[in-house]
């Protein structure tokens, strides 16, 4: 029996992803009538502590009988699943029909977890991407391979998206031994928008509208028999509420980034965050919203980059935030006071723990190799930057798959972001200011070449497909070059200037600029003894105190 060498990718990608820490992502998604410009979007940042390595699978004929082998990271073969004549090319989630996925994970309740399953979450999107031309049949690959093999992972959250229609999917599995998974996916209404963030969001659906709803036919019946829906309480049964029953530290962590994209979205609409807050009986938010407005891909850039500023948690406020305003805190996000009382930091959209995000555009008034747009930012996405990668390239730069996170290297985009965004820590509220102008200047000019790039594409099409995807890899391996030679020189600007606690003029000259009034106001408070100094009245006329 033929092996197919989509096993190796298989490995690459599994590695990828399965850090522990992936529990902690977040993906907004955009219809195409809620978008300015007609497109399909679908936001997601992949959280945790591992460096990202770009996968680039590119379309493969396969011989009757070839399969695809599971491994584990050892090596050892799990399992194989029967592979399909032909795959599609696949730009890390997005593939050449512009079918895109993202995923949070919810967890939910931990004896639903199979270990007698083969297919994780991440080889489920995989393969639905190389064997799908829309997002109603990648779904249907997901599920079906879930039902043939076994699904393996914790409860997922996903966002399929096509040029024409998005999809929200909520998944877990059955315990052990149990075959194939329990499951819903919606239909995002057209004009509307929706988000997920690590909790099960997906309540009452409708039985009986296959064009919006499908799911699995036991994800009642299932729940009845696990005591986790009770048929004669007069009550609807809500998939989230039985696979994922909701609790304050889950609120919090979860449901205050889905407040935070809904508020910023839609400021004309009330959405309060009693529920978010944890307090019993306030009610959940909604599953999609209309945005006041339709959303521009900048629009979605802004909304991707949050630390709940202007709000009661704004991160950049108070003594937790240090002198100069960081919004980033260490883990753990959870911590006991010695009297016993649960504390949590907030959790916010843009964390330092990000490995990568992405933006996706999927447009069906172009041919798909110019339609899907992967735009790429590597660490948190408040100081990324994002860079476009078109869905039909065959090649991708070694910046995104150069190094490892044992070693730091100049050759790694993931390192350089790094770099610029740990500096930065140092003294926030200063070099965030030079990061976002570099950020708005490097994207603003990318996103207004966007049209006339695309309309030569979409000409050197006709001519030949070929020359089309030849420009356009060329296109995004040189954004990707220049991307990184603006952010290495970014991280010289910034540890030159803010060297060693001064801050340098625009002449050069270093300046002793000192800490915020408010924070120092909170030093004297908290030891005011220590610092003030004697008063002898009025002192000699004296030389300035030198360090």
């Amino acid at each position: 029996m033929k092996i197919t060498t989509c096993s190796i990718a298989a490995i690459c990608f599994v590695l990828a992803f399965a850090s522990e820490e992936t529990r902690a992502c977040t993906n907004l998604i955009v219809t195409k009538g809620a978008s300015a410009d007609g497109s399909v979007m679908v936001t997601y940042t992949c959280d945790g502590e591992f460096h990202p390595r770009f996968q680039y699978m590119p379309p493969q004929d396969f011989s009757p009988g070839a399969v695809f082998e599971v491994k584990d990271r050892d090596g050892k073969v799990r399992g194989k699943v029967r592979q399909v004549s032909h795959t599609y090319g696949v730009v890390q989630l997005m593939n050449e029909y512009q079918v895109v996925i993202g995923e949070t994970t919810f967890g939910g309740r931990s004896e639903l977890e199979n270990p007698d399953g083969l297919l994780h979450y991440w080889l489920l999107m995989q393969l639905a991407l190389q064997r799908s031309r829309s997002a109603r049949e990648a779904i249907m690959v997901m599920t079906s391979l879930a039902d043939q093999y076994g699904y393996r992972s914790t409860g997922e959250s996903f966002s399929i998206a096509d040029p024409r229609e998005a999809w929200y999917m909520e998944m877990i599995g059955p315990g052990p031994g149990g075959r194939g998974a329990l499951w819903v996916a919606l239909r995002v209404p057209d004009g509307y928008i929706s988000a997920h963030a690590n909790a099960a969001r997906i309540g009452e659906f409708p039985l009986n509208d296959s064009k919006n709803c499908l799911y699995a036919k036991n994800v009642i019946s299932f729940a009845v028999e696990k005591g986790y829906y009770d048929p004669d309480s007069g009550k609807p049964f809500r998939f989230c509420d039985a696979y994922n029953p909701p609790h304050p530290q889950m609120l919090r962590y979860a449901g205050t980034r889905v407040w935070s994209l809904f508020r910023r979205a839609a400021p004309s609409k009330i959405f309060s965050p009693l529920y978010h807050r944890g307090v019993q009986g306030a009610e959940p938010y909604p599953l999609w919203i209309k945005p006041d407005r339709k959303l521009s891909l900048t629009d979605v850039f802004a909304l991707m980059r949050d630390h709940y500023e202007g709000t009661e948690f704004d991160m950049t406020k108070g003594v937790d935030a240090g002198p100069y305003g960081t919004p980033n805190r260490n883990r753990p996000i959870t911590w006991h006071t010695e009297n016993g009382d649960t504390c949590a930091w907030e959790r916010p959209i843009s964390t330092q723990q990000t490995g990568f995000s992405f933006v996706s555009q999927s447009r069906s008034n172009l041919p798909d190799g110019v339609g899907g747009v992967f735009w790429y930012g590597l660490d948190d996405t408040y100081t990324s930057c994002y860079t476009p990668l078109y869905c039909c390239v065959d090649s991708i730069s070694t910046a995104f798959t150069a190094g490892n996170i044992r070693e730091f290297t100049w050759d790694s985009a993931w390192w350089v972001f790094n770099f610029v965004a740990n500096f930065a820590n140092l003294r926030y509220s200063d070099m965030v200011k030079d990061i976002q102008k570099a950020q708005s200047e490097i994207e603003g000019k990318l996103v207004a070449f966007q049209p006339d790039l695309e309309k030569t594409a979409v000409a050197l099409g006709k001519v030949d497909p070929m020359l089309m995807r030849a420009f356009l890899t060329e296109y995004s391996l040189s954004r990707t070059n220049i991307m990184m030679e603006k952010w290495r020189a970014l991280g010289e600007i910034l540890i030159t200037k803010y060297n060693d606690g001064y801050v340098k003029d625009g002449n050069g000259s270093a300046q002793e600029v000192g800490y915020p009034d408010s924070w120092l106001r909170d030093v004297i408070d908290s030891r005011p003894d220590q610092f003030r100094l004697p008063d002898w009245g009025e002192p000699a006329k004296q030389e300035k105190l030198l360090d």
